[in-house]
């Protein structure tokens, strides 16, 4: 049996209205269920007469993303609420319809089936976003909506990210995410002023006007994280959009720091030119060198360094990309001096670049002695 030979089943509910971030929980089961490759959708009692193995759920059953695969691979699991213990879905195996309908309307838990926790599935590691998390799966009632769309929201962030991103925007990005996604605004167009916020602060850097500018740089970085979460939590993620956000964001940070460079005549905190050049090439060439060390790190340890260690980690929020550059920026602006803001940048990135390369270097050697590494978010915990 493929993936297409199987059907999803949905249980009606009361309060099976409810929306989170624009959908209601049946349609986003729909969704969830259709991208791994179960497109069709039967009535229960259509269910009763299908000798196909089925997916049975309540239809207001919210679950995290990596919840499919498991259930899809594993024939007569039934999967419990993180919090209250009920059944939410089943794996009915063929045949099995009737007895996994009795289990989703309370009826005793029969041989041949399993029921878990999402805790207790040993999927503690998402990779696709860098973290380490168990997933959850809530039955939405309207008493628990806005903590079911949060524990939503929350699953669609990287865990190895910079420190703005991680600890600062969540909660704002939350509110416009959720206000967003009962709109017809798509990810694309949050992306597309996100580059309209890239070109200003450009224009206002290069101008020497600093305070508007970091304006729109923050504006951008904030737009940067809300594109990627409404496209998550309305599942509605494409390729282009991944190559238009992630293309942006590969792209803009050098020219911003040029453009900074090129303001500082006009601030009237102007550099020597063989400083103005050393700090300019030192930043441009860390960016550059950083990001290929990366690719070729993971190319040759089939491994994001950042995910190695929890010192690796701890470095990717800190290191000298946009967001962590930005606030060195930043504070030197309040101050009034742009121009040790451009080469304290410097000086961080040149930092970063040496650590990163002896990074990189013990990374190889450990793999050489062990064969190979695995991430520290993948370990079982003792």
């Amino acid at each position: 049996m493929t993936r297409r030979d199987t059907a999803l089943v949905l249980t009606p509910v009361k309060d099976g209205g409810q929306r989170i971030f624009g959908l209601t929980s049946a349609a986003r089961l729909r969704r969830l269920f259709a991208r791994a490759g179960v497109e069709k959708t039967i009535t229960p009692q259509q269910a009763g007469q299908s000798a196909d193995p089925l997916i049975i759920a309540r239809a207001d059953a919210v679950i995290d993303p990596p919840l499919v695969d498991v259930i899809m691979a594993r024939p007569g699991l039934v999967l419990l609420d993180s919090d209250t213990g009920k059944p939410l879905i089943v794996h009915a195996p063929a045949g099995q319809a009737k007895a996994a309908l009795d289990i989703l309307s309370g009826a005793p838990i029969p041989d041949g089936f399993a029921a878990h926790r999402p805790d207790e599935l040993g999927i503690h590691y998402w990779k696709a976003l860098r973290k380490r998390e168990a997933p959850s799966a809530l039955i939405l009632r309207p008493q628990n909506r806005t903590q079911v769309e949060w524990r939503i929201f929350m699953g669609t962030y990287k865990g190895v990210t910079d420190v703005i991103t991680r600890h600062v925007w969540p909660r704002p990005a939350f509110h416009v995410t959720r206000w967003l996604a009962g709109t017809p605004v798509t990810p694309n167009m949050v992306t597309a002023l996100s580059a309209l916020f890239v070109l200003a602060a450009f224009w206002l850097f290069w101008r020497g006007e600093y305070g508007w500018g970091l304006v729109c740089a923050w504006l951008m970085t904030f737009l940067d994280t809300v594109d990627g979460k409404l496209a998550r939590t309305t599942l509605t993620s494409s390729t282009w959009g991944n190559i238009f956000d992630h293309g942006i964001d590969l792209i803009h940070p050098p020219f911003w720091y040029v453009a900074w460079g090129m303001g500082l005549q006009r601030a009237g905190h102007p550099l020597d030119a063989r400083t103005w050049w050393i700090a300019i090439w030192v930043i441009i060439a860390g960016y550059v060198l950083q990001r290929v060390m990366e690719g070729i790190a993971l190319g040759a340890l089939k491994l994001d360094i950042h995910t190695w260690r929890p010192i690796d980690s701890f470095f990717r929020k800190i290191t000298a990309r946009r967001n962590p550059n930005l606030v060195i920026l930043t504070l030197f602006a309040l101050v009034e001096r742009p121009d040790i803001g451009l080469l304290a940048v410097a000086a961080w990135t040149a930092i970063c670049l040496i650590l990163h390369a002896v990074q990189i270097v013990q990374a190889l050697v450990h793999k050489r002695r062990a064969g190979q590494l695995v991430s520290w978010m993948e370990k079982e915990e003792t």
